[in-house]
């Protein structure tokens, strides 16, 4: 059997499928919550700057550079969750899938 079919039949699996469907929904679901601020922080720029260069308390700092540094936070953060999801559930899942399709090829 050829790597091409060990391909085909993977692709094949409903198992794979629902991975794969599952990965590209978690995927987008981060991506639209990290976007979706950002564009809110760079409205609130455009459209609202007081907001944001207004000072925490009595101090120097604005409210600008937690926001800032919180939208940093918030994309690290969605990149270690895809990452742990991927390590802890997908791969594995993925690891059995091949080894199902490269175990049928065998027999």
């Amino acid at each position: 059997m050829t790597e091409q079919e060990t391909l085909d039949r993977v692709a094949r699996d409903p198992r794979y499928q629902a991975l794969v469907a599952e990965r590209s929904r978690f995927a987008w679901i981060l991506s639209w919550i990290v976007v979706g601020l950002f564009m809110a922080f760079i409205l609130t720029i455009a459209l609202d700057k007081a907001a944001l260069a207004a000072p925490i308390g009595d101090r120097v700092a604005t409210w600008g550079i937690p926001a800032g540094i919180g939208l940093i936070l918030l994309a690290i953060l969605s990149i270690a969750l895809f990452t742990r999801r991927a390590n802890r559930r997908w791969d594995p899942a993925m690891a059995e899938i091949m080894a199902d399709a490269a175990g049928r090829e065998r027999q």
